[in-house]
């Protein structure tokens, strides 16, 4: 077997199967220390792993690479709005 994913198109869907498992991902956590007041927990990783998970996810596939610029633009150009819940995406229903 492939050691990337196996694409199969199943009809209009599109099937993907891994030939391997997901990369793991250990992290090391250090208990939380005072600095200037503030809380500061350190999270240490593997970068070498960080990053095969990274590919896993699809992170470094173009479109998704080109999707994050286009939301740096409209984030510069002042599209933006702070939410406080993912429901406040959601489009209210139809009647």
């Amino acid at each position: 077997m492939r050691e990337e994913a196996l694409e199969e198109n199943v009809g209009r869907r599109l099937e993907i199967r891994y030939a391997r498992p997901m990369a793991t991902l250990p992290l090391t956590v250090s208990s939380p220390v005072r600095a200037r007041g503030r809380r500061i927990l350190r999270i240490e990783v593997n970068a070498d792993r960080f990053e095969r998970l990274a590919a896993d996810f699809g992170l470094f596939n173009p479109d998704f690479l080109e999707s994050v610029e286009r939301a740096e633009a409209d984030a510069r150009a002042g599209r933006v709005r702070e939410i406080s819940s993912l429901r406040e995406l959601q489009r209210p229903r139809r009647r």
